[in-house]
């Protein structure tokens, strides 16, 4: 994108309250003549602009942040930064001044979002139901039709389509991973919600998942080759079906890119989690659902190094049913299951899906 001159003066003199022309234009660092300035600007490069304003000399310098790894790698997480310090450098001593928070658009204009206090999203009102009230009937009624199968299968099928498309972006991959373990909505976060010591988790316990989440990042950083496009939060509160199986998503979450396993296991957790509290153990409609699942997305993926990666996705997603507050009416024995479950699938190298519930078992 080739920045003009001509609208940055129309912004600057938003920002200033009176007519702004500019002087001059330099890249800092960069040694260019004022006419090839703007030609020569790039994202992270930062571009003083002398000009004036209603015959009032002023300098000012537009910063921007580069793409690419630290966290850097999408608009919203350097639009993140950018937001952050438009609030924070005034609030410091002897902190060079932030006058605006702006934003680029596609055909090199400015806008200014200064009197921003929060973002919002505005979207698509569609109609539907969530799909956890199937599944809440299905526990219910102990009962399983044929369009919950086919409901079940549809959820499979979709994920099989959009997991096809696939990203050649090694540092992303690795950053998901990183994500899973230490981001604050993700494993580490989740420990971090629960109590040190409660009837159902000792400290011990949490310590010990922590670690082994740990090297279980070691040994899925290298997959990088599985780097999908995905969801990132595909589960029952986050779909609303209408008539048959048309359905419509909601929330997709933490980056379009990521690893499959975490759309897989944020889905199939919940066919465990409402077995839990019927059976305790993994039977019934419920392991009707879950092998329907496995069955069509294995089937026509073929992707049984699934079963080699799934393990952290379902500890974090067996972390956030089980955590006391987003659940904090379950019984004793659904949340010592699930936390079972979180910890035994770790100490596993490739999961069984058709035998999960050695997996639920107290351990020593």
């Amino acid at each position: 994108m080739e920045l003009k001159a001509e609208a940055l003066e129309r912004y600057l003199s938003k920002v200033f309250g009176g007519r702004a022309s500019i002087i001059h234009l330099q890249p800092l660092g960069v040694a260019v003549k004022d006419a090839d300035a703007l030609k020569a600007y790039g994202y992270g490069i930062p571009l003083r602009i002398d000009l004036e304003v209603e015959g009032e000399p002023h300098s000012v310098v537009v910063n921007t942040i580069k793409p690419g790894g630290f966290g850097h790698e999408r608009m919203a997480d350097r639009a993140a930064i950018l937001l952050w310090q438009s609030k924070a450098f005034n609030k410091l001593p002897r902190h060079v001044r932030a006058l605006d928070i702006g934003a680029f658009t596609h055909d090199g204009s400015a806008i200014s979002l200064g009197e921003c206090e929060e973002l919002f999203l505005l979207t698509d009102l569609v109609g539907g139901r969530e799909y956890f009230h199937d599944l809440d009937r299905i526990r219910d009624s102990g009962r399983l039709s044929q369009l919950d199968l086919e409901r079940c299968r549809a959820l499979a099928h979709y994920l099989v389509e959009i997991h096809s498309v696939k990203r050649d972006e090694p540092e992303l991959y690795l950053r998901r991973i990183r994500e899973l373990i230490g981001h604050s909505e993700c494993i580490f976060g989740l420990t971090d919600s629960y109590p040190e010591e409660a009837e159902y988790i000792r400290a011990e316990e949490l310590i010990e998942i922590e670690k082994r989440c740990i090297e279980w990042r070691w040994r899925l950083k290298h997959k990088t080759h599985r780097l999908s496009q995905v969801h990132g939060d595909f589960h029952p509160w986050n779909i609303l079906f209408r008539e048959g199986v048309d359905f419509t998503l909601l929330d997709r979450s933490r980056g379009e890119w990521g690893e499959p396993a975490d759309d897989v296991s944020a889905m199939t957790i919940n066919y465990l989690f409402y077995s839990l509290q019927v059976n305790g153990d993994l039977s019934g409609p419920f392991r009707g659902l879950w092998e329907a699942f496995y069955r069509l997305y294995l089937d026509e993926t073929g992707d049984e190094e699934l079963l080699e990666v799934i393990h952290p996705f379902y500890c974090w997603r067996a972390l956030v049913i089980a955590s006391p507050v987003w659940y904090p009416t379950l019984s004793l024995k659904v949340r010592r299951g699930l936390l079972n479950f979180a910890r035994n699938i770790l100490e596993v190298d490739a999961l069984n899906p058709w035998d999960i519930d050695p997996l639920l078992e107290e351990g020593p």
